[in-house]
């Protein structure tokens, strides 16, 4: 069917403004006439809707992020099908993606990077205790509101625990410029696959430029696995940039293992002036380490330990390193939805 301003879907969604396009859909901002309040409405493309692929992923993000309720990541309310056109009805977010305020910023003051990693480390907290990996975290993901309050959106190549992969073989699904070494190699994205693309996202807002460019994205992808990571200017706080590189570990298990730890060594950093996004500090970083603890381990199965952290043995970290001939399996596909 034609989407045009005007249009309504599932008889209470009107269209009035088109917001984005993307590879996957467009984005409109609309009205429920129900409950008489804004909403952000995807739509699924023409061309993705005869995807069965795609549709079944559209799907997913649905039912994966309509499970999710968290401040830091936009609500999904309803999902529809009319006359073939696929459509998510999801919050509107009065603000613009982290991408639109780097382009327009070039860097970002220490503390306000801070504010928003430990934001967004929060709603990857919520999405990992859910059993769903991202797999897509990058700027262009993380809409910026007032007050530099962050919401998380577009889980359209996630992927939760219980369901069955749709990446087709030799294909890796995510953005490259972000992209775990351990996804670039084909392997299942984990809770620190996330946090890796989050510390290039940390990488890029203190350097102005991310670690790894290349003319193609298996070139990228080929770099995350084999190519060290440049060094940061001496601009920036030892502390942070120390962090930065511990995210940027080839190894997943030599990185901060969960957004708790990500949450715990952000709030060890010492600043110069608060974080902007209203609420973070110890309060958020003792409740999420409450309820890890909560679900861990006895004591007495902790027992090997890094950097003065007691860890399960499950997760101590091991020797790695990447084999310079080794190169991703098939092609990486940019970031699908919006």
């Amino acid at each position: 069917m034609s989407i045009t301003a005007g249009t309504t879907l599932g008889g209470r969604y009107v269209l009035n403004s088109l917001l984005a396009v993307g590879g996957m859909g467009e984005v409109w901002r609309g009205q429920d006439s129900e409950l008489d309040r804004p909403v952000a409405v995807k739509v699924l493309k023409e061309g993705a809707a005869a995807n069965d692929t795609f549709l079944q992923r559209f799907r997913n993000e649905a039912k994966n992020a309509a499970g999710l309720t968290h401040e830091n990541i936009a609500q999904v309310f309803d999902y529809g099908d009319q006359e073939g056109t696929a459509y998510l009805v999801m919050e509107l977010v009065e603000g613009e993606p982290l991408s639109t305020v780097l382009e327009r910023e070039k860097v970002l003051a220490e503390p306000r990077l801070v504010a928003i990693m430990a934001a967004t480390a929060r709603g990857l907290q919520a999405a990992h205790d859910a059993g769903i990996m991202h797999r897509d975290i990058k700027p262009g993901n993380l809409l910026i509101a007032d007050g530099d309050a962050l919401k998380i959106t577009d889980f359209g190549v996630s992927r939760s625990t219980d369901q069955t992969t749709l990446t087709q073989t030799g294909m890796v699904m995510g953005t490259a410029q972000y992209l775990a070494p351990e996804l670039a190699l084909g392997k299942p994205a984990t809770p620190a696959s996330d946090l890796y693309a989050l510390g290039i996202i940390g990488f890029e807002s203190v350097n102005g430029k991310r670690p790894f460019t290349a003319a193609s994205a298996v070139d990228i992808a080929i770099a995350h696995v084999n190519e060290p990571v440049p060094a940061l200017p001496n601009t920036v706080s030892p502390a942070l940039a120390h962090l930065i590189m511990d995210l940027l570990e080839k190894n997943p298990r030599k990185r901060p293992r969960t957004a708790v730890a990500l949450l715990e060594r952000l709030a060890a950093l010492e600043l110069t002036e608060p974080p902007r996004t209203p609420g973070w500090g110890e309060r958020q970083v003792a409740d999420a380490t409450a309820a890890a603890a909560a679900s861990a381990p006895s004591d007495g199965a902790r027992t090997r330990t890094r950097r003065g952290r007691t860890m399960p043995p499950s997760i101590a970290p091991k020797e790695y390193r990447p084999r310079p001939d080794v190169q991703p399996r098939g092609r990486t596909q940019g970031s699908v939805g919006q």
